[in-house]
């Protein structure tokens, strides 16, 4: 299998050495690096080119890394049926910089475009209707950026007066909270809610 990826890898980068950075063959997959720019003339030659025929987009997502300059990796999943092989393709990218949209090439990546723009901001030029899939209209921020705080930045709810959802800053209540810092592995010294029910004898028998 490893053998097989590495001809792919070394036909691929041959191939397309204007566009290919990098690639590497890892726990049997082959992973492809390319120039943002070529992304297109990539994913349309691994699909039209007749020793590849990667006809099958699995998937786009994205990866965050705040301390690079292109903190985010776009990462494109093809499969190609006729082949039985697999591979990764990779670019980079910053906040600000678009990455050419891959509709004209698959259609699938439509959704899944807009999932990485959802998620991470990620834009992508030429992109027919690039706006939220999954959070809801109010939405602030990027949820899957590793900066963005575990809280958010609003609360949702129904407010039975105004009769709507309405949006409110996070407010998290303290007061009612207990911290003893006990490990839960060791036990507590104290008798848990519930636990008052359970009488134990002895010899350790309920």
């Amino acid at each position: 299998m490893d053998e097989a990826l590495n001809d792919l890898g070394d036909y691929v980068a041959g191939a397309l050495s204007d566009a290919v950075v990098a690639w590497h063959v890892s726990y049997g997959e082959l992973t492809v690096t390319v120039v943002r720019e070529r992304i297109s003339q990539v994913l349309k030659y691994l699909r039209d080119d007749a020793r590849c025929q990667f006809s099958i987009l699995i998937d786009i997502c994205g990866a965050d890394y705040p301390e690079r300059p292109k903190r985010f990796d776009v990462v494109y999943h093809l499969l190609s049926p006729k082949q039985n092989q697999r591979i990764r393709i990779k670019t980079q990218t910053d906040e600000n910089t678009a990455v050419p949209s891959a509709i004209s090439i698959f259609p699938a990546a439509n959704w899944f475009e807009r999932e990485a723009f959802d998620f991470y901001g990620i834009l992508f030029s030429g992109h027919p209707d690039l706006r939220r899939i999954l959070t809801d209209y109010g939405f602030q921020g990027y949820p899957l950026r590793k900066d963005f705080p575990l809280t958010g930045y609003v609360e949702v709810r129904y407010d039975d007066e105004q009769k709507r959802v309405v949006y409110e800053p996070v407010k998290l209540t303290q007061e009612y909270r207990s911290f003893d810092f006990m490990s839960p592995w060791e036990g507590t010294k104290y008798i848990l809610p519930g636990d008052e029910k359970a009488k134990t004898s002895e010899n350790g028998k309920a």
